[in-house]
């Protein structure tokens, strides 16, 4: 979508697989990326495969530093920040009886807290623009929970909600906040579930196959597009089916 071009973009999570196709079509759209994540070999990576595009190690579990992680990362892509993608998240399973408050609290707030100081400080940034667009990933179990999953999923379904309410606190200023909220989707996680388990979820997905990387990537360029320009506080399920509200 050419109106992506020269367009600064901010990725967290670039680094898993999810992120890797994100990155990926956004700089095949012309966009001016910069790519963040923890791991460096695997950011390296990236800069080598798409020269023009800037990265930036940072782990959002560090809360207190955000503003100036936004502030660092707007320095490096060199002008006004016109959208971020708050992909980066993590999972910590165990079933409810045995979740410790530490296993909920790092889910919630690397997940939600993060993702929301992230939004935050980019729409500070946005407001001097005029414009902008938020895209936050979420997930399909944060629309219908899902076993040994109570942190993760109240994050999840925490990361809609609040990005409705940022949506309606900002559409007036020109800037977009979405979600989209993929299914199962093949990457380094999926590929470690049990392939009988693999088999089960594949039965309830009306496609009858897990997603590819590229499901979410395509929705990402859309949602960060001109294209979407009147779609606001809105999820955009990606999941074959398997969720239909």
């Amino acid at each position: 979508m050419s109106d992506l071009k020269d367009k600064n973009i901010i990725v967290t999570g670039a680094s898993g697989g999810i992120g890797n196709s994100i990155v990926r079509k956004l700089y095949e759209s012309g966009a001016n990326i910069l790519a963040s994540g923890t791991k460096v070999e695997k950011l390296n990576d990236l800069k080598s495969k798409f020269k023009n595009i800037k990265i930036l190690k940072f782990d959002i579990s560090q809360i207190d530093k955000i503003e100036e992680f936004i502030e660092n990362a707007t320095n490096e892509l060199g002008a006004n920040l016109d959208c971020i993608i708050n992909n980066a998240g993590i999972t910590q399973d165990n079933l409810a009886i045995r979740m410790s408050l530490e296993e909920w609290k790092k889910v919630i707030d690397i997940n939600l807290t993060s993702t929301f100081l992230l939004s935050k400080f980019s729409i500070k940034k946005m407001l001097k623009n005029k414009s902008g667009k938020i895209v936050n990933i979420t997930s399909v179990v944060g629309h219908t929970g899902n076993l040994g999953q109570a942190n993760y999923t109240a994050s999840k379904a925490g990361i809609i909600a609040m990005s409705k309410s940022l949506a309606i606190e900002y559409a007036k200023k020109n800037i977009n906040v979405n979600c989209i909220s993929p299914g199962f989707i093949k990457t380094a996680m999926t590929d470690k579930i049990d392939e009988k388990f693999k088999e089960i979820i594949v039965s309830k997905i009306p496609s009858a196959r897990l997603g590819e990387p590229e499901d979410i990537a395509n929705a990402v360029v859309f949602l960060a597009s001109n294209q979407s320009n009147y779609i606001n506080g809105e999820t955009l399920h990606v999941n074959g089916g398997m969720y239909m509200a």
